[in-house]
């Protein structure tokens, strides 16, 4: 590819802003290189186009498309509705904190499932690798015997294993210093487990010395 010193800088800009913030438009090339009218940049594009350095599509304001750069993954976003307890069930309404941004293929989530997250308070789910202030993102659905549940039981929100004995649903928790929850009313899934985001660096314990 035999691109003169501005071509080269033109797509060396159009690189570098497509890896820090998304590809460019025809303004923010004027702004960058000091070209006073559109035409210019266009001229230049025209030429890179022709040499294989870019392609174009047509209809979009931002249309310039690198044909050696992968797209970036098409993220979604999961809203937060609050804390969930990993521990003794509590009363708790659930409002929308704020949204979080996932990338649906790495946590294997389909991107039309419904879906929530929530922020986990307590240690009784430890057993199953979710720790205190993990967020886990979970999807309205059916569950299954022995998968990970938000549940409502007898008025109260929790976070345990949802189980089925003899016919008889309950909850059960990955600690043994917890015991199982046996529903005295009503037991309601609120959300199925599907994924885990750790927020943090679990503690470590002190070291002893010899």
């Amino acid at each position: 590819m035999n691109l003169t010193t501005r071509q080269s800088e033109i797509l060396s800009f159009i690189r570098e802003s497509a890896e820090e913030r998304g590809l460019p438009s025809i303004r923010e090339i004027m702004a960058r290189f000091g070209f006073t009218s559109p035409a210019t940049v266009a001229g230049h594009l025209d030429l890179l186009e022709k040499k294989g350095a870019i392609h174009r599509e047509a209809g979009r304001s931002r249309n310039i498309i690198l044909p050696d750069r992968k797209p970036r993954p098409r993220l979604l976003e999961v809203p937060l509705y609050g804390m969930i307890p990993a521990g003794i069930p509590e009363g708790q309404e659930q409002e929308m904190d704020r949204c979080i941004t996932v990338d649906p293929e790495t946590i294997k989530i389909p991107r039309n499932a419904k879906t929530f997250a929530l922020e986990v308070r307590g240690d009784s789910m430890i057993g199953a690798g979710i720790l205190d202030r993990d967020v886990v993102i979970l999807e309205h659905a059916e569950p299954r015997n022995r998968d990970i549940v938000a549940a409502l039981i007898d008025g109260e929100v929790t976070l345990k294993r949802y189980l089925v004995e003899g016919g008889i649903p309950f909850l059960r928790a990955e600690n043994p210093l917890y015991p199982d929850l046996i529903p005295a009313r009503e037991l309601l899934i609120q959300g199925v487990f599907r994924a885990l985001i750790r927020t943090h660096l679990p503690r470590q314990p002190p070291q002893s010395t010899p």
